[in-house]
């Protein structure tokens, strides 16, 4: 667990990179275990590769999501529906994982 500094999150690539790594992984890799395979790995390979995680204070952390998501996802056959559940959990594991890395969950 990183000494969490919300100041040094503004530049959370070049200060916390390997902590937003393996909570991105941990989230993966839970789900990926649990739903289906194939569309964990579009939606994260094409959603939340451009995703971006936000501190909101109190421990609590927000993944904003690029414009039209459901729309993205390309190579698989699913409903937008069925996309936007998943990457509703999806999101909420991220969020979670991050609070986890970051010392706020244990």
């Amino acid at each position: 667990m990183a000494d969490f500094d919300p100041e040094k999150f503004e530049d959370k690539y070049a200060n916390y990179f390997n902590e937003l790594q393996k909570a991105y992984k941990n989230a993966f890799n839970r789900l990926n275990d649990q739903y289906d395979s194939e569309l964990i790995h579009a939606i994260d390979q094409q959603i939340l590769n451009e995703s971006e995680p936000f501190y909101e204070g109190d421990g609590e952390f927000r993944v904003e999501l690029p414009e039209n998501p459901a729309e993205r996802v390309q190579g698989i056959v699913v409903k937008d529906e069925k996309v936007e559940e998943m990457l509703d959990i999806y999101v909420e594991e991220i969020e979670t994982e991050l609070r986890r890395v970051f010392g706020f969950e244990s």
